[in-house]
């Protein structure tokens, strides 16, 4: 969509729909054919389009798919539950539940491998999926500060550093498990991984160890 000299957009707007059948596609044929078969003439016969209006919303394949990517990603909610250790906990089983999906696994996978030997690809996975989902740690920080259930930030401050952490933190645990190791996450998991992360290495594993400590 071009625009006037005005400023007023012009020509046909983009369509919302258009764009979720594109990114819809766009993980099918990830599953099925894999990065480096994939091509933007398949993405576009999949979502019925005509290649050209892929490469008016998308430069390239890579542009592509780390948004095909990020869209997944933005599905993750963090509810209030009452407690910080129950929101980490349902957060933890809702993003190991996205990450059972076949669409999801193989489509962050591909872009995570392909980004290894490709810096400006992994550019825009950390602006487009990982800065985005930070939100979460934002928000179950802020909410846990202000039950009292962590101090607030010291005047003056960065709390980036320490946000950046427990992203790194939750995700990468619940990464390596699904992905690497392709073991189950479950509430048992979650719960015992959560016990670890809020009351660090030296917390009791179980309620066995609790009843019996000193």
């Amino acid at each position: 969509m071009s625009t006037h000299p005005t400023g007023k957009p012009t020509g046909r707007p983009r369509s919302a729909q258009a764009d979720l059948a594109i990114l819809d596609a766009t993980r099918a044929a990830l599953v099925a054919l894999g990065w480096g078969k994939l091509t933007m003439s398949d993405v576009a016969a999949r979502a019925g389009v005509a290649k050209t209006t892929l490469y008016r919303r998308w430069a390239n394949k890579h542009d592509l798919v780390v948004d095909a990517v990020a869209i997944l990603f933005d599905e993750l909610e963090l509810p209030d539950r009452g407690s910080l250790r129950a929101d980490v906990e349902g957060v933890v089983l809702q993003f190991a539940a996205l990450l059972e999906r076949p669409e999801a696994k193989t489509a962050l996978m591909a872009v995570v491998a392909e980004s290894t030997t490709d810096a400006a690809l992994r550019l825009r996975v950390r602006e487009a999926v990982v800065n985005r989902q930070k939100r979460l740690v934002v928000a179950g920080r802020a909410r846990a500060q202000r039950r009292g259930e962590i101090p607030p930030d010291p005047a003056g401050s960065d709390p980036a550093p320490q946000i950046d952490l427990i992203f790194d933190v939750i995700a990468g645990a619940v990464i390596h498990r699904t992905l690497v190791t392709c073991e189950p996450i479950d509430a048992d998991w979650a719960e015992r991984f959560t016990a670890v992360l809020l009351g660090g290495l030296t917390a009791p594993l179980d309620g066995q160890n609790r009843a019996g400590s000193v």
